[in-house]
């Protein structure tokens, strides 16, 4: 089962499009995100595909340890940051020797077979204090709820041909998403999304300015339900409330939105 999985990690890392045009401005915008729950300390990224998220972690993060399961993704990072500790393995046989002050799961749930495994196996791995922070595609986003009116998905949850290209095995909704997280044993302390997302990519790349771009992705924040990705910040201490964060265009201030328990 295992040589199965990392043969499916390498044809996928073969015509992965992770690094591909718009993909790369969405992981900048969770990147800006993260950065503002990041601890001092080491940092475990988990499954880091073509390294876009390490390099912007570089910029912050003096202790970089990422967990790839694919060896071309692997041998490409060590030849770019050969200051990073880059371990090619699944992350059920990751075994690691040290605590992390922050764990970084950037759209990486969708893609395993079981989900609540990597994230109790995850919780065990955080320093007294720590965090993980995990971004997925939304499945409630209004792109897809289009699509689901216009015919092109039969619900909102079905994978479409972008997801079997990247090897997704799900699309998360907010809920389940925080489900996933509970059955864990982690406290959610702060849930949001980015990314309102009217159209395709490439609808979105053949059209939008960077400055339209730039906007969707802040308006995503005020709108987490229904942006095209979602995040949780969590924590394996005692439960606390949970805040969902909007971004208030007249004053660029990050504000508490509504308290969630689940």
């Amino acid at each position: 089962m295992k040589n199965h999985e990392k043969e499916r990690l390498e044809v996928i890392a073969k015509t992965s499009l992770y690094a591909h045009e718009i993909n790369g401005a969405m992981i900048q915008a969770c990147f800006r995100i993260f950065r503002r729950y990041l601890h001092d300390g080491p940092t475990l990224e988990l499954g880091p595909a073509e390294g876009l998220m390490t390099d912007l972690l570089l910029d912050i993060c003096d202790d970089l340890t990422v967990v790839e399961g694919a060896k071309e993704f692997c041998d490409a990072i060590e030849a770019r940051h050969p200051g990073v500790r880059v371990i090619n393995a699944l992350f059920e046989e990751f075994t690691p020797e040290r605590k992390f002050s922050n764990i970084i799961l950037g759209h990486v749930l969708e893609h395993v077979e079981d989900p609540v495994k990597v994230l109790k196996k995850a919780a065990k791995w955080l320093a007294p204090g720590g965090r993980i922070l995990a971004a997925v595609p939304n499945s409630r986003s209004i792109h897809r709820q289009a699509a689901v009116i216009m015919g092109l998905l039969p619900y909102e949850e079905a994978l479409n041909n972008a997801d079997r290209h990247h090897g997704h095995r799900r699309v998360y909704n907010p809920e389940t998403l925080r489900r996933d997280f509970h059955l864990a044993g982690l406290s959610i302390e702060v849930f949001g999304g980015y990314w309102l997302k009217p159209v395709s990519n490439s609808q979105i790349e053949s059209n939008w300015t960077p400055e339209m771009l730039d906007a969707f992705m802040a308006l995503g924040e005020r709108y987490p339900d229904i942006a095209a990705e979602i995040y949780v910040i969590a924590h394996s201490g005692p439960k606390k409330p949970c805040f969902s964060l909007h971004w208030k265009l007249g004053d660029k201030k990050w504000t508490p939105g509504c308290v969630r328990t689940s």
